[in-house]
């Protein structure tokens, strides 16, 4: 018998103010928002990806929002070149050669220039589309 791979089909993100993170995120990927059920406020799913922000149901998870968040998804800009995503992106700060941004609640982001997958990273880890 063959196993299937398990996949990931979405991303809950806790926040504080779930509505108002979900609308900044609803329009800076161009997704609207698609559902609220209970805690849930959902964006529409993307090739197979969807993505939730909800509020915390007990205190210690609420506690949890405090702390600094551990993940940070690069966003792609479609067809723009590293001077494109810095012009895109006002407010934004360079970190190891990255153009990183937060959203209302202190969620870190980086922009990265649409085209490959790979945004060139030097032996140090540091990219360079911004150069």
């Amino acid at each position: 018998m063959t196993e299937v791979p398990l996949q990931i089909n979405a991303t809950i993100i806790d926040a504080a103010d779930p509505e108002r993170l979900t609308t900044f995120w609803s329009e800076l990927l161009g997704r609207p928002i698609v559902d609220r059920s209970g805690p849930y406020v959902w964006l529409r799913r993307e090739k197979g990806w969807a993505s939730a922000f909800s509020r915390p149901m007990s205190p210690i998870q609420r506690r949890r929002i405090a702390c600094t968040s551990t993940s940070h998804p690069p966003i792609r800009l479609p067809n723009s070149s590293g001077r494109g995503a810095r012009r895109s992106a006002p407010g934004g700060v360079r970190r190891r050669g990255f153009l990183v941004m937060a959203d209302p609640e202190g969620n870190e982001f980086c922009v990265i220039p649409g085209g490959s997958v790979s945004v060139g990273l030097d032996a140090q880890g540091r990219a360079h589309y911004l150069d």
